[in-house]
């Protein structure tokens, strides 16, 4: 019984644990939405990311996240918008070929997890804080490794990071609204 209580206790120590994952890009998605002629919404996508994470959901203190997407992947679905995106108008990816973003801290109320950090686009550095979906429960895949997932979301201004490309309407509305909305789920691989 005693031997029993004790390898509970330590398999429960191990659990504990702060476990160190990364990003699964082919099973994970980067998007955006931006206010187009004030009417509608566009959304893009980065398909080039790579990130860790460090979980442990007994200590938020020792959780973190480091992301890097490569801007040059930007994906909306129009050639055109994608090339002007790349341009120095918008993240001028010759001169600042990635964005990233590192947590600082990560805090919980109730069901709420926030994840506050630095995001950097076009060499401007910026605290953004996340609304994070608490991490799924790990699971083993069918290939033997562990896995775990998270949603995540922020709205930032784009216009703080350089992002100031824009045209007026004639109606008086202009061309790109400033405030985007991010969207991060990831699908994160045990090390």
């Amino acid at each position: 019984m005693m031997r029993l209580a004790f390898a509970f206790l330590l398999g429960a120590s191990l659990y504990a644990e702060p476990q160190t994952y990364s990003i699964d890009a082919s099973h994970a998605t980067a998007q955006f939405s931006v206010r187009h002629l004030m009417v509608s919404n566009v959304k893009g996508t980065f398909s080039k990311f790579s990130g860790k994470a460090v979980w442990d959901p007994s200590n938020l203190a020792a959780a973190k996240l480091e992301a890097t997407i490569d801007v040059a992947s930007v994906n909306t679905n129009q050639a055109k918008r994608d090339a002007h995106l790349r341009s120095a108008d918008f993240f001028d990816v010759e001169k600042f070929p990635t964005m990233t973003f590192q947590s600082t801290r990560f805090t919980k109320n109730g069901d709420q997890i926030k994840m506050t950090g630095k995001l950097t686009i076009k060499g401007t550095t910026k605290d953004v804080t996340f609304d994070v979906t608490e991490p799924t429960p790990e699971i083993k895949d069918t290939m033997g490794g562990y896995r775990r997932g998270a949603t995540a979301t922020a709205t930032v201004n784009r216009k703080d990071f350089g992002l100031n490309y824009n045209a007026v309407m004639e109606t008086g509305g202009v061309v790109v609204g400033d405030e985007v909305k991010i969207l991060l789920e990831v699908e994160l691989v045990r090390k």
